[in-house]
């Protein structure tokens, strides 16, 4: 039996290595089914990499189906404190589950918390995506040469504001965030406040909003708009590699 603290300073029981494990995050899914699938029992519907990903769907990040984790009998379930409820992390200990919940809100926070997850929970040696992400985000931070913003949602619309993984991702890229003082995490802003700030672009990715060619774009007409996969920007499993190169590439 180990007793290890998660990045929340709760402590976790764990009765042995743990070889039933259900992920509630969609980052964190996918980082299991690369380098240890054979202890992935149960995942969520938002969990869409791997693509060929066979295991048990337990609802949303948001809503999960509290029953059907428990009747997978894991011996350990994976969540995040911005993507899960702190209300669905606390039925389930109730329940008897041991609950991992992990921190990311910076590229260095996110590579740690992955750390560690492979080799003090899952007792594994570190995944060699892992050890390339670390290599390729583990430079200094550049001085930015442009400025953006990022919209995750309208109607209203929404924007990466201060404190967030997305906000370090663009910072470590050479891209200044124009919300990144803003008190909010995600604030609720007007068109018109992001066009006063006057970005060099408004990067419109495809999740949580699906912004497309035909939505999204034509409600800017005084700052130039990208769009791109929101994975580059949001997840933080083997995905970083891609998005590092891919990220540059756009700046």
């Amino acid at each position: 039996m180990t007793t290890l603290s998660d990045d929340l300073g709760h402590e976790t029981v764990l009765r042995a290595t743990p070889s039933r494990v259900v992920s509630l995050v969609p980052s964190l899914t996918e980082a299991l089914a690369t380098s240890a699938p054979e202890v992935l029992v149960g995942a969520t519907d938002w969990c869409t990499h791997p693509a060929e990903l066979a295991v048990t769907r337990v609802r949303g990040t948001k809503n999960p189906d509290l029953a059907a984790i428990a009747a997978l009998e894991p011996d350990l379930v994976i969540a995040n404190q911005e993507e899960n409820r702190e209300l669905d992390v606390r039925r389930l200990r109730e329940r008897g589950i041991p609950v991992w919940v992990t921190v990311t809100e910076s590229v260095p926070q996110a590579l740690a918390s992955m750390e560690r997850l492979f080799t003090s929970v899952l007792r594994r040696e570190v995944p060699m995506w892992l050890a390339e992400a670390g290599r390729l985000w583990g430079s200094a931070v550049p001085e930015p040469v442009a400025t953006a913003a990022v919209a995750i949602w309208r109607d209203p619309w929404m924007v990466v504001g201060s404190r967030t993984f997305t906000g370090d991702v663009l910072r470590r890229v050479g891209l200044a965030n124009v919300y990144d003082e803003h008190p909010d995490r995600y604030p609720s802003v007007e068109v018109a406040d992001i066009e006063q700030r006057d970005p060099d672009v408004v990067l419109l990715p495809d999740e949580p909003y699906v912004f497309t060619a035909e939505d999204g774009p034509e409600a800017f007409t005084r700052v130039r708009t990208q769009l791109l996969s929101g994975r580059l920007l949001t997840w933080y499993g083997p995905s970083l590699v891609e998005a590092h190169r891919e990220l540059n590439h756009l700046v």
